[in-house]
């Protein structure tokens, strides 16, 4: 790549990440570009699709989190809990983390993957419902993230997901 394609590409993600954190998905690519310094045609050479750019943009900090869930835990239902804490606190910073878990990408797919696996291992530790699915958590992630950028408490809701997790047999 030549150095004033690579500083342009530089423009566009620094432009992307800020305007993603501050609005999410549904900032207009136009809006990135004129934030960049570029044209649209630029913005479309280096990521052919909004999806690409966002992955692009929110891929380390949402892969950091996705590698965290991997993690070996010594008390599953804890590590499931504190995952969940994280997203929330991301999401109250950014708006892109709501998005993350919405917005179809691979990275979208590998944060529900992340987020099934922790939530089986809850499962079988005795600490979690086991009549929730990861859709069912998902969608309650979905619900909470987009909440809070509509001015709900995101303690209040964050503690009503995992008290509503939390199974009624001890292990």
């Amino acid at each position: 790549m030549r150095a004033d394609a690579a500083r342009n590409r530089e423009k566009v993600l620094v432009a992307a990440r800020e305007l993603f954190a501050e609005q999410g998905f549904d900032v207009p690519l136009d809006e990135i570009a004129a934030r960049a310094g570029v044209g649209p045609g630029t913005v479309y050479r280096h990521f052919p699709t909004k999806q690409a750019l966002f992955q692009a943009v929110t891929e380390a900090r949402v892969a950091t989190m996705i590698a965290s869930a991997d993690e070996p835990a010594e008390d599953p239902g804890r590590a499931l809990f504190a995952f969940l804490s994280r997203m929330a606190d991301e999401a109250a910073a950014k708006r892109d983390m709501s998005d993350a878990i919405t917005v179809p990408s691979e990275l979208r797919d590998r944060l529900h993957t992340a987020l099934g696996g922790l939530l089986q291992r809850a499962q079988q530790a005795g600490t979690v419902r086991t009549d929730i699915t990861t859709k069912d958590l998902v969608a309650l992630m979905k619900g909470m993230l987009q909440s809070m950028h509509e001015g709900a408490n995101p303690a209040v809701l964050l503690e009503i997901v995992l008290s509503g997790l939390q199974s009624s047999r001890k292990p």
